[in-house]
């Protein structure tokens, strides 16, 4: 019996608008979910343990050779992102030769946030990797970056603290999108799963237009887990991107060359899609 296609699934609000109206019932036991937070999803996507699924956009480029992505699916911003925040003592104008705690939960933008420091700031900087708990991460170091949910909280209660959003410092150096999170499909599991991929893919795009037209459902639905007020989680959303579009691609693609030119990445790296029919097209970087 052919096993079922494994899908990862990002423990944060943000890929919401793409899991929410997705028809699991269609799919009984024909797909499995693995919900874990990215940094697990990265690992067991290159393991081999999950098929497809948002990971980091990073471990997509250390992972190229062995995944597309699929067409049309992404967690990006064009400026503010309201969940990838620096928490600082000083201000980052004073953050040369500091040392900063770095969440262990991202790949993605715990190398954003390099780039951001070493390329466009030119500061000597320290770092440690922690345990998502701001308090304590802050302890023996001058900041700490956080990601996602637990960032949103801590935001909350950042009382005497510098903020930056990390998608606002991108944007503000580059003009450029940022790309955290892309669909990734393993390579292998294609022959497999050719069909069903479609299927699913088709799912999440449905789940993802469903939301744009009628958000308030979705609103509801993590003001009521996640506390806060619920204009803030429709600002949240709506400055939140979950295509991958030219915009997304060139803004991703541009960041993959600052991370091979600080030596984060081995090479430069451009993403193939591969798109609802099957059919794969590689990208190209235009400047």
């Amino acid at each position: 019996m052919q096993k079922s296609l494994r899908v990862g699934q990002i423990l944060y609000t943000n890929v919401l608008p793409v899991y929410y109206y997705f028809d699991q019932p269609k799919f009984e036991d024909r797909i499995q979910f693995i919900r874990q937070v990215p940094a697990q999803l990265n690992q067991a996507m290159a393991a081999g343990e999950i098929d497809l699924g948002p990971i980091s956009s990073f471990s997509y480029a250390e992972h190229a050779s062995q995944y597309v992505a699929l067409a049309d699916l992404s967690v990006s911003a064009k400026g503010r992102v309201g969940s990838l925040f620096l928490f600082s003592k000083k201000p980052i104008e004073q953050l040369n030769g500091a040392k900063i705690a770095f969440t262990n939960t991202s790949a993605t933008t715990v190398n954003l946030l390099k780039i951001i420091l070493l390329k466009f700031y030119d500061y000597e900087i320290s770092y440690v990797t922690q345990e998502p708990v701001l308090e304590e991460m802050l302890l023996g170091a001058d900041a700490a970056l956080l990601i996602g949910d637990d960032a949103i909280q801590a935001k909350r209660n950042s009382h005497n603290l510098h903020v930056y959003d990390l998608g606002e410092l991108w944007h503000q150096f580059t003009g450029y999108s940022m790309t955290f999170a892309i669909w990734a499909l393993r390579k292998a599991a294609i022959a497999d799963h050719h069909d069903l991929i479609a299927e699913v893919h088709a799912s999440f795009l449905d789940s993802k237009r469903k939301t744009k037209e009628n958000p308030a459902p979705l609103i509801d639905y993590v003001h009521t887990h996640f506390g806060g007020e619920k204009e803030e989680w429709v600002r949240y959303f709506q400055g939140l991107q979950h295509d991958f579009g030219d915009v997304q691609r060139i803004g991703l693609e541009y960041y993959y060359r600052c991370a091979a030119e600080l030596g984060l990445l081995a090479a430069p790296t451009t993403v193939d899609l591969w798109q609802a029919g099957g059919r794969q097209t590689k990208t190209t970087l235009t400047r």
